[in-house]
């Protein structure tokens, strides 16, 4: 949600800060703000709205001297509305803070404040922390921090600096991700990796509990006991080019288009086809072969992925699972044990609901495995095991190429689980990965149909409502399908499965509707053709996503082929015309594409 940038070095911060909070950009926001420390003054400035209402704003403040210690923050609104005042960074005296994540007491602190004569600017939660170090402030802020922090109940990353200690940055983290950077004499924090990509690759993971305090003699972290500790010092291996557009429009536009790298890359990191095997870390798995149920948990898209690995799993493994959304997971009392493996999906790896349902099954006894798209996040840290995908930096809110990533994670798993346990042959598995591995070509096929499909998008961005059917692998697609078109250009889409339609949905269907179909040649094809047929005899528009060549494409109003492939990969492919058909269709009205309205890419509170 929120972003946060410090810095402590030789450079000019306030360029550091910018262009770590435009990396940043894509978290989504509603305004932002920088806190700048020169000699022994503090200057705050803050704006609503994107970040060059605050370049504006900055234009007319001109501090004295070369400014070497800051912090920025995007907000997205969670306590009190956008305005400068709930804006970051807030104020105390003379400490300025930024903060992510929700103070679950602090209503209660605020009384207590007030009533030792505190007065408050804001609606925030945060600004009750900054008057909370205050008030415990006497002139060492590490230990303020650390004193406000026993009092605390709920999330956060903070970052905090005081204009009467100007070589001191102070960060804290709480179930709220913060990464610290290591440059040559110069430090930086951060909420997500992009924002110190340009300026450092060398990063610690700050573990859960742990305080940091900076200078320019380095860095000391203690942990959630006090205890002084060290934490390794990782190298991210994501270019900047990755995290930029490189020529494209969007990023959105630009990570739709790496798909196919996206795939290969997680591929070749798991698989062997000559040998028939699938190689994972020895500490995802452990003992396959007592588990006797499956429960996979997600969010969003990720729910989606879920829902597709569990078509393949079930079968293959011959185990019974289960797919929750991690809101609800965490609302009811399942049942789980030493017996079950529990699989929890997130690009981010620090999904607020996704993780706190991490801890309900580990609580419950259960193997808990991580599917993450980012090394060192929370949920990769508090799982037992860990797969990564390899999708590289996504920066666009709407998720693509993390998508296809954890679908491919998941049929690996199954392919590795079947061969575990005596289901599937050697032989079987070095077939089924070869198919795999002609993927990325197929992938690419379709997108080289960009042009048709933004044609089809001029057609339809002007229509209110769209309705998504699919069936089997592809009912999740559906799903997808409605989601990222509703996401990013505010149409109203559902997704259902078109079994259900008769229950329902068909009472929608009228004249000039388009629905989009997604029926390839597989074992469900003649029940979505029955389908499509119902639609049309009430007069809606069919949008068929069917196998090329396929005669259903003489039937439909529109129709966007896929290559032939196995009936079992299918989603790889039926998923790449619904994203262009959703990106064009938001690009033509004007929408902004990464950044969608009151969305942010990672949700980093329940």
């Amino acid at each position: 949600m929120c972003g946060i940038v410090g810095y402590l070095g030789e450079e000019k911060a306030l360029g550091v800060l910018l262009e770590g909070l435009k990396r940043l950009e894509y978290r989504g926001y509603d305004s932002a703000g920088v806190a700048l420390v020169s000699g022994e003054r503090l200057h705050v400035v803050k704006s609503v709205g994107k970040i060059r209402e605050l370049e504006r704003a900055l234009r007319d403040v001109e501090p004295e001297g070369t400014i070497h210690l800051g912090i920025g923050h995007t907000r997205w609104a969670t306590h009190g509305r956008p305005s400068e005042a709930n804006a970051h960074p807030h104020v105390a005296g003379p400490i300025a803070l930024v903060h992510n994540g929700i103070i679950e007491n602090y209503l209660e602190i605020k009384r207590e404040l007030e009533e030792e004569g505190y007065t408050f600017l804001s609606d925030t939660d945060s600004e009750v922390v900054a008057r909370l170090i205050f008030h415990h402030y006497g002139g060492d802020l590490f230990e303020a921090v650390r004193e406000a922090l026993k009092r605390l109940k709920g999330a956060y990353a903070l970052a905090v600096i005081s204009e009467e200690e100007p070589n001191c940055l102070v960060g804290a983290r709480k179930d709220s991700p913060l990464v610290l950077g290591l440059g040559e004499g110069e430090f930086f924090l951060a909420s997500d990796i992009p924002a110190i990509l340009p300026f450092t690759r060398r990063v610690l993971l700050l573990n859960n509990g742990d305080k940091v305090l900076i200078t320019p003699q380095g860095v000391s972290i203690v942990d959630e006991a006090g205890v002084a500790v060290e934490r390794p010092v990782q190298r991210i291996m994501w270019s900047i080019a990755q995290a930029e557009k490189a020529g494209y429009k969007h990023f959105m536009q630009k990570e739709i288009f790496e798909q196919p790298r996206a795939l290969a890359d997680t591929l070749r990191s798991y698989i062997s086809p000559e040998k028939g095997e699938v190689y994972f870390p020895q500490a995802a798995l452990d003992d396959a072969s007592r588990w006797r149920r499956v429960t996979m948990v997600a969010c969003g898209t990720s729910w989606h992925a879920a829902l597709v690995g569990r078509v393949w799993l079930e079968p293959l493994v011959g185990v019974p699972v289960e797919v929750d959304i991690a809101s609800e997971f965490r609302a009811r009392d399942p049942a789980l044990d030493g017996d079950s493996l529990a699989i929890f999906i997130s690009q981010s790896g620090e999904t607020a609901d996704t993780l706190a349902a991490l801890r309900l099954a580990r609580g419950k006894g259960a193997r808990t495995l991580a599917v993450c798209n980012v090394v060192g996040s929370s949920i990769s840290r508090e799982a037992h095991g860990v797969i990564y995908t390899h999708a590289g930096p996504e920066i666009g809110v709407a998720s693509t190429k993390a998508f296809v990533t954890q679908m491919v994670v998941l049929y690996l798993l199954a392919l590795r689980l079947a061969s575990d346990r005596g289901r599937m042959e050697k032989e079987e598995v070095s077939r089924r990965l070869g198919v795999l591995l002609s993927l990325p070509g197929k992938m690419e096929e379709v997108l080289a149909r960009e042009g048709e499909i933004e044609g089809l998008a001029r057609e339809y961005f002007q229509v209110k409502d769209f309705l998504y059917l699919g069936r089997w692998l592809n009912y999740p697609i559906a799903l997808e399908g409605a989601l990222k078109l509703k996401e990013i250009s505010y149409i109203h889409a559902e997704g259902y499965p078109a079994g259900e339609m008769k229950h329902g949905p068909i009472a929608l269907i009228e004249e000039g509707l388009p629905v989009v179909a997604i029926a390839p040649r597989d074992r469900v094809y003649d029940k979505m053709v029955a389908n499509v047929e119902e639609v049309k005899s009430r007069d809606g528009e069919v949008i068929g996503v069917g196998t090329q060549g396929d005669p259903l494409g003489q039937r439909v109003d529109r129709f966007l082929s896929i290559p032939p492939v196995d009936e079992e990969l299918t989603p790889f492919l039926t998923v790449l015309p619904l994203q262009l058909l959703a990106y064009f269709i938001a690009d033509r009205k004007g929408c902004d594409v990464d950044q969608p309205r009151n969305l942010a890419k990672s949700v980093t509170v329940g």
